[in-house]
């Protein structure tokens, strides 16, 4: 049920936002979204993203993070496509306009090959709108839409007949900015020669909106089209700039306007009542995403008192790196030999990893999606493309060196905390650790070189894949580690790692295998790579998906002796 204030205005005009608030565009948005997103290195954009510390939200700075690493968008807003590309711009970049601009821009040329998908975004749209026109209000479009997209969708959705709706339209390459500047707003109450006062209403889906609505001087009205919660859409305004009206579906809408005519009898060329169409059924929620909350294994785990983390992926980001390496790489496996050592598709453990076999064997390079999944390592790669064939690894291993030397040196925390979480361990007098397939001396480089000053002095020992015979998933180098710190390899032992290769090595070392799901895969993902089969046992112990959650999972083991 809708809220809105006894005192909004009477309106002379709506001017309505249009993906989100009229139409649903959703699959044609986010596969423009996430084509625009794997061309950030190219465009300069991944310098200008906005730092985590500088975030409005949590959301956001988890978001910035995401992006940064994988150039994806994080599944969770995939998993409930309720936020446009205006309001992830304008939380990755902050008030960098130029930035924004590039990013809408090279949006635009990708949205032209996915176009045309659209439809009302709720039953009865149409109905709703020619209400309001009998009752004398007039009807506007102001989008971050380009002219080209508004127009064509304009003619294709509901057959055509919202054409005649609409006394204007303006859209984003009509004016000089895009919102959350109030010149859409502005122009298009000039074109209907109407001021800029409350008896304009401007209807939308977003923070942005509103805040467009607010800088334009107009009543903001919020359509919560997206079902979000009360609480959270409370969260995201202050007194100040709250809408006018959170309305969860048209008939809110109309609700709404019989409210005012009952308060302000003639307030409408004709009564709302006597105009209003058949209920029509609000928007339904999205499907929830299952998360991989596996948290009920906390009472089960032991208090570590040594903790050893995998490199890349977990405490470090290096994807660029190690992906143009991968690149450079596959196509030597001709020359190599390797081809024809590769796991036949039907013995891969997945479909996926089948169908990853089959593309290499037959493309010499990485499928597109993983290449824009950005979320397995190269160890996991060659497991699922070599298997059990340790000395086709080794080869695939070397000629990864050979070309990871072109583009290794660029190395950042994983996240903003990570250097934290790493000295609270050490105060908690807790042994720390770093495994890594790394060769050793792109390792101390990338060890020296993060955050500028270097992490040497947070670890107690370091081992690197070619400190032993057999790399992960193999337990050679974890057992060295313990070995190092003259410590058992026994459950008071955690291995902390982002793949399936770390979690295999740590139940195979006798160890407590916690998985960091930076990528953020969703439960049902999780069992699919870990299905606990006989063929494939190994399973970890407890989930993370990032290192607030891991800190938050040691305090909680913290209690009683080790």
């Amino acid at each position: 049920m809708g809220r809105f204030s006894n005192s909004v205005a009477v309106p002379s005009v709506l001017l309505f936002d249009w993906h989100g608030t009229l139409v649903d565009t959703h699959d044609a948005m986010f596969s423009a979204m996430e084509d625009m997103l794997l061309q950030l290195e190219e465009l300069g954009l991944v310098e200008r993203l906005l730092p985590e510390e500088r975030c409005k939200t949590p959301d956001d700075a988890r978001l910035v993070r995401y992006i940064r690493i994988f150039r994806r968008l994080h599944p969770r807003i995939l998993a409930e496509r309720r936020v446009s590309r205006t309001d992830i711009f304008n939380a990755i970049f902050g008030d960098d306009r130029d930035a924004r601009l590039i990013a809408h821009e090279a949006y635009n040329h990708c949205y032209r090959k996915y176009f045309g998908q659209v439809k009302p975004f709720q039953e009865g749209v149409y109905e709703y709108l020619c209400a309001c026109r009998k009752m004398g209000i007039r009807l506007a479009v102001a989008t971050n839409r380009n002219r080209e997209f508004l127009d064509q969708e304009l003619m294709t959705v509901d057959g055509g007949r919202w054409q005649w709706l609409f006394d204007t339209t303006v859209c984003a390459d009509d004016v000089t900015h895009y919102k959350p500047d109030p010149e859409v707003i502005l122009r298009a109450l000039e074109n209907l020669s109407l001021p800029a006062d409350a008896t304009a209403w401007y209807v939308g889906d977003s923070y942005v909106d509103m805040i467009t609505a607010h800088n334009a001087g107009v009543t903001a009205i919020f359509y919560n089209g997206a079902c979000w919660e009360t609480a959270r859409i409370d969260s995201w305004f202050s007194k100040r700039d709250m809408p006018s009206a959170i309305l969860d579906s048209f008939e809110d809408l109309m609700d709404m306007l019989v409210a005012i005519e009952r308060r302000q009898t003639g307030a409408f060329a004709q009564d709302p009542v006597s105009v209003r169409p058949r209920h029509f059924p609000p928007p339904r929620p999205p499907e929830p995403r299952i998360e991989a909350d596996w948290h009920p294994a906390v009472a089960k785990l032991i208090r570590p008192a040594v903790v050893l983390f995998d490199w890349h992926a977990t405490l470090v980001d290096t994807l660029d790196a190690m992906y143009h390496a991968v690149d450079d790489m596959l196509p030597d496996f001709h020359e190599l030999k390797l081809m024809d050592r590769m796991v036949a598709p039907e013995d891969s453990k997945t479909p996926e990893d089948a169908r990853l076999v089959s593309y290499v064997r037959e493309f010499a390079k990485l499928h597109p999606k993983v290449k824009a999944d950005r979320k397995i390592s190269r160890t996991d790669i060659f497991e699922v493309l070599f298997g059990d064939d340790e000395a086709a690894k080794k080869i695939a291993h070397i000629a990864f060196n050979n070309h990871y030397r072109q583009h290794y040196g660029n190395v950042s925390a994983f996240e903003p905390r990570v250097r934290d979480v790493l000295e609270g361990l050490r105060k908690m007098e807790r042994r720390v650790g770093v495994i890594t397939n790394r060769d050793r001396e792109f390792f101390e480089h990338e060890l020296a070189a993060v955050e500028g000053t270097g992490w040497s002095h947070l670890f107690d020992t370091a081992v690197c894949g070619d400190d032993t015979p057999l790399r992960k998933p193999h337990p050679d180098q974890l057992l060295l580690a313990a070995e190092n710190l003259n410590y058992p390899a026994d459950p008071s032992v955690w291995y902390v790692g982002d793949s399936t290769t770390d979690i295999i090595a740590a139940k195979r070392a006798g160890m407590t295998a916690v998985f960091f799901n930076g990528a953020q895969w969703d439960l049902p993902w999780l069992q699919k790579i870990f299905p606990g089969t006989r063929r494939h046992p190994d399973k970890p112990d407890v989930v993370v998906n990032d290192f607030s959650e891991f800190w938050a999972l040691v305090l909680a083991c913290d209690i009683g002796p080790p």
